[in-house]
């Protein structure tokens, strides 16, 4: 008797006249109930590997093994040479877990994955969709038997993880059991090398305050610290970058380098690759010295032994930021009294609030950015009728326009070029197996961003070449109103982000729309496009003057479209009526939203002022780069898409002296002829 998935697929192929094969080749996703079951052509036989994974784990004395999706450093993104649960799963979304015991494998990711996961995995895996530690504690329970160790590598556990599953699991007989090699390192023969890129510093005319200016700053803040640190220990890898001004290749989009930093008052030891510092870098970093402004390289692999050493000092006290500090690092610091701890350190911290020069480079590098996101929305406008144009051509067209921009470093992530249906799964990036055509039917939604020397940017238009319905338009404009209302908040200094982080939804709620992702994020100086600990979530820092935050607002129709405006935009100070210690946020993101798709009748007049003022600075700013690099059809287009708006209904009018001159001189010219 045929199974359940069967009789559907032959239920599917009377109706639609189609052969049972060609119901089930149109499938992108995996479908285990089948027999056999169907596997998409996305989907990666992982059966050797999992099978040579548990062989390792019998001598270990484990009966699960957890594979986490990140590295020693806990970074966002990682190096392929640490992406061990894409490697173990086939999945290659940015968050996840996955858990093998000697019978079952599984793996847990949020919904921006599902069905991602579902089309890369194959059977050999569960899908789990409640991410939280509790969740892969229970389903632990009930596949590990009493007594039974669950072994992990405590370089990819934060220190929170780990607390975290000794929390769920103390009472119910089984226990992590940190191991001191990587399982999957073992089994992944092909496992990536390190970079062999050499290490670079910035140059000074992106550079304010110098390593040796910042070492100072931070030593001050421990010694101003009433628990007294003696030393302070940076782990995530864009603190030893930011401490000393200099720059690597190891991480795809992230200028960033395998390191840390032990740093105390009168010695700096930085643990890194060291056959990859150049010597105009060693003398740069004072590195033949041993002063308290010398830099000390050390190999990478012996942080753990020299941190054994130093806290195995009598009067030691060593700092560190929870937030990136890896368990393996922390287990070692005993006794307690030897630690301080901070969610996050004083170079993150520090390094949130950009200086004169960051700020103003960084508005520069988004004027360049402008310039190509314009290119592309114009080139976009003439070409999609033509219908040859598909999302993958539009992410590559981007940043061929980005490389050519002055100071260009490559795309700061991977370009989420989205059509239709695709662009309702919010972290979707188009691959040739969902690759779509793009036409003048759908709604088209693009986020993407460019590394510069100066800077880092991110933004997401969304756009419809054709006639949108009015739910689309109506729910773009409410998207657009989160985005103007944020952005238009005066607020006191020292504001949390999520305390103002409604403003963004309040107008999508009215109506009963909403958005399953966060509002927004820090963003660096040549840096990472997603930079903690700035934002708009509960464990993000107050908003001090000179912090940078996306503003990102959305609503996805399932199988439908996607909308997204994503803007990032600086604090600064505004006076005010009764007081002088107010912020409001200044957009430095200087591309137009499609007009077509806004519906004044819904923006009061407080955000109609708001546009128009937005769409002058993007004349003021970006006319004259378009000027100097003779892009004067894109200009022409700017200047169209930033005509003034009047409100008037439901649809967008604009009230502009040029096109009323354009509009006599062509009935003047008609009567001529």
């Amino acid at each position: 008797m045929p199974s359940r998935g069967w009789l559907l697929v032959l239920c599917l192929a009377a109706l639609t006249g189609k052969s049972a094969g060609a119901v089930v080749n149109e499938r992108t996703e995996r479908n285990c109930s089948l027999i056999p079951p169907y596997l998409p052509s996305t989907a990666v036989n992982t059966t050797l590997r999992l099978q040579e994974l548990r062989e390792r784990m019998v001598p270990m004395n484990i009966s699960a093994y957890i594979i986490p999706g990140t590295d020693a450093h806990l970074s966002e993104y990682i190096a392929p040479r640490d992406a061990r649960m894409a490697f173990m799963t086939a999945f290659t979304g940015s968050a996840g877990t996955a858990v093998v015991t000697q019978t079952k494998a599984a793996l847990w990711t949020d919904s921006r994955y599902w069905v991602q996961a579902e089309r890369q995995m194959d059977c050999n895996w569960e899908l789990e969709k409640d991410v939280s530690v509790s969740s892969v504690a229970e389903w632990l329970i009930s596949e590990v038997p009493p007594g039974g160790m669950i072994g992990f590598d405590p370089f990819l556990f934060s220190l929170k993880t780990q607390e975290d599953y000794d929390i769920n699991l103390e009472s119910s007989n089984r226990s992590l059991k940190s191991l001191p090699v990587n399982l999957v390192d073992q089994v992944w023969k092909t496992r990536p090398p390190i970079p062999p890129h050499n290490l670079t510093r910035l140059p000074d005319r992106v550079i304010q305050r110098s390593w040796q200016m910042k070492v100072e700053d931070i030593r001050n803040q421990m010694r101003n610290n009433p628990y007294e640190p003696t030393a302070l220990l940076l782990s995530a890898l864009d603190e030893t970058a930011w401490l000393f001004n200099l720059r690597g290749n190891d991480i795809p989009y992230n200028p960033f380098f395998y390191s840390y930093t032990l740093l105390t008052m009168d010695k700096i030891w930085v643990f890194l690759h060291t056959n990859r510092v150049a010597e105009d870098l060693k003398v740069y970093l004072n590195a033949s010295c041993d002063g308290a402004l010398c830099v000390q390289l050390k190999s990478y692999d012996t942080v753990l032994n020299h941190l054994k050493t130093y806290v195995s000092q009598p009067g030691v006290k060593v700092w560190i930021g929870t937030e990136y500090t890896n368990y393996a690092l922390y287990e070692i610091i005993t006794p307690q009294d030897r630690l301080m701890t901070s969610s996050y350190s004083p170079v993150l911290t520090t390094k949130a609030v950009k200086d004169e020069t960051e700020q103003r480079i960084l508005r520069d590098a988004h004027v360049r950015d402008a310039v190509a996101v314009i290119q592309l929305l114009m080139w976009l406008e003439k070409v999609v009728p033509a219908g040859k144009e598909t999302e993958l051509t539009a992410s590559d067209y981007v940043n061929q326009c980005r490389n050519k921009q002055k100071d260009s470093r490559g795309p700061s992530f991977e370009t989420i070029s989205a059509s239709g249906p695709n662009a309702a799964l919010a972290h979707y990036s188009p691959s040739n197996e969902t690759n779509r055509r793009l036409t003048v039917d759908e709604m088209y939604l693009v986020d993407s961003g460019g590394q510069y020397l100066d800077g880092t940017t991110d933004i997401t238009r969304t756009v419809h070449w054709g006639n949108p319905t009015d739910m689309q338009k109506e729910a773009f404009t409410r998207v657009l109103m989160g985005n103007i209302e944020i952005s238009r908040t005066i607020f006191p200094s020292g504001t949390r982000g999520v305390n103002m982080e409604m403003l963004g939804r309040r107008a999508l709620w009215e109506v009963g729309l909403n958005y399953g992702h966060g509002t927004g994020h820090g963003v660096g100086n040549y840096f990472g496009v997603h930079e903690w600990p700035v934002g708009f979530q509960g464990n993000n820092i107050p908003f001090r003057a000179g912090m940078f935050t996306s503003i990102e607002p959305g609503y996805y129709k399932e199988n439908d479209f996607g909308i997204r405006i994503e803007d990032v935009v600086v604090t600064v100070p505004v006076n005010t009526k009764y007081g002088h210690n107010s912020l409001t946020f200044d957009t430095v993101s200087l591309v137009p939203y499609d007009r077509k798709l806004i519906d004044t009748s819904l923006l009061s007049s407080e955000q109609l002022q708001w546009l128009n003022k937005y769409y002058e600075t993007i004349r003021r700013l970006v006319g004259p780069e378009l000027d100097e690099q003779k892009l004067y059809d894109e200009k022409d287009w700017m200047l169209k898409n930033t005509e003034p708006f009047i409100k008037s209904g439901s649809s967008v009018s604009v009230c502009s002296s040029s096109l009323t001159l354009i509009s006599l001189t062509i009935a003047l010219l008609h009567n001529i002829a």
